[in-house]
């Protein structure tokens, strides 16, 4: 089998797969989909020997009957059915050894991730300076947004009196 350094490191990329597009997660299962991104990302789907039918194939027959999540020896297990299938010309052990190289130290690529880009006219729409009248009111001095205090008036309802509205106004009206 794999060194001990070599099976903590296969843990952590489990780990961090398991966690990977849910925020609920607890790093102790794995869904179907994450292994399947796991397996794609980490380059055990090599198209030929092994496709993704094969992948969802493993993953069915290695979780529970009526599971729908794999922990981490059911993960060692899938891998051990994967192995001989995609390094035909070792043997079982080395084959392991050689999938458990590929997966460990490893975590999710983000593919297809748009950056945001400020260019031509959307830069002369989003900066806050040349705003003027009620737009203006909805930044403060560096452009960051005021959220609903910029767009609304918002008053003090803490009166002493219940219907009481503006608060704290009665001594600007009497000064007068």
């Amino acid at each position: 089998m794999a060194g001990s350094s070599e099976m903590a490191s296969l843990e952590e990329s489990f780990r961090k797969f398991a966690i990977y597009g849910d925020t609920k997660a607890t790093g102790q299962e794995m869904n179907g989909k994450n292994w399947a991104k796991l397996c794609k990302d980490c380059k055990v789907i090599d198209g030929k020997s092994i496709t993704g039918t094969d992948v969802d194939i493993v993953f069915s027959k290695v979780k529970g009957k009526t599971a729908r999540v794999i922990n981490y020896e059911e993960f060692k297990k899938a891998l051990e059915e994967l192995a001989p299938k995609r390094f035909k010309d070792k043997s079982k052990e080395e084959a392991y050894e050689a999938i458990c190289q590929l997966v460990a130290g490893k975590e999710p690529i983000n593919v297809g991730v748009t950056k945001a880009k400020n260019v031509g006219a959307v830069e002369r729409l989003t900066d806050t300076s040349k705003y003027t009248g009620s737009h203006k009111e909805r930044f403060d001095e560096t452009g960051k947004g005021k959220g609903k205090s910029g767009r609304e008036n918002i008053v003090d309802n803490s009166g002493y009196v219940s219907a009481y509205k503006n608060a704290g106004t009665y001594d600007a009206k009497v000064k007068k």
